[in-house]
């Protein structure tokens, strides 16, 4: 899970995310449906902080960067998404905040879902 947080984000938005993020059913049944949750299959869970998915890139042709949540607000929402889905999910995983990572990520068919928790 990339995680990028915004300026008017919160712990409302932080509960409602995790809550979200578990519950939500993307991986397969034994019918081949998305049916079941990460709670359902008892998987891991890899978060990273991303403040790059908050690009605009609407004007011009280089990217602002303007919606995501400054760094010290971002650190602690990041965080506080860590918190709350390791009281709630067992394994979780995470990146470090801000550092410059090199993932490695197999997009196992066609499925990316963008999470936006108002």
């Amino acid at each position: 899970m990339l995680v990028c947080a915004e300026p008017t984000d919160g712990p409302d938005q932080v509960r409602r995310f995790v809550d979200k993020l578990l519950k939500l059913r993307i991986f397969a049944d034994a019918a081949g449906r998305m049916n079941r949750s990460l709670q359902d299959t008892s998987g891991g869970l890899l978060i990273v902080s991303q403040f790059t998915l908050a690009a605009d890139t609407a004007g011009g042709n280089r990217p602002s960067f303007g919606g995501a949540a400054p760094a010290e607000l971002g650190r602690s929402l990041y965080e506080a998404v860590l918190a709350e889905a390791r009281a709630r999910h067992a394994p979780v995983a995470a990146g470090r905040f801000g550092a410059q990572m090199q993932l490695h990520l197999v997009n196992d068919g066609p499925v990316t879902i963008p999470l936006r928790i108002a």
